[in-house]
């Protein structure tokens, strides 16, 4: 299962376990802002935000953009992991 970029809804999505982890973004140019990271409740408490960020982070790594976190989620997130601080805007 991977992380995939739904530009139609401007998020990104992970679906496991048949349920969805999900994250909005607004793009300017290459920075993603992403104002809102949610899960399913199926999926609270398994990991599932965590992967999403970690797909959200790797593709950016790969297409070249930057993310700028504003979900309180989100930024612990990146706080917690030190080795995507590359992609943040």
């Amino acid at each position: 299962m991977s992380v995939v970029n739904i530009e139609s809804r401007s998020r990104f999505e992970l679906e496991e376990q048949g349920a969805l982890a999900f994250a909005t973004y607004r793009r300017a140019g290459d920075v993603f802002t992403i104002p809102h990271v949610e899960a399913a409740p199926a999926l609270r408490g398994t990991g599932a935000a965590g992967r999403l960020m970690e797909g959200i982070a790797a593709q950016a790594r790969a297409h070249g953009y930057k993310i700028r976190p504003t979900c309180p989620y989100a930024v612990a997130w990146f706080r917690r992991h030190p080795e995507a601080a590359d992609v943040l805007a």
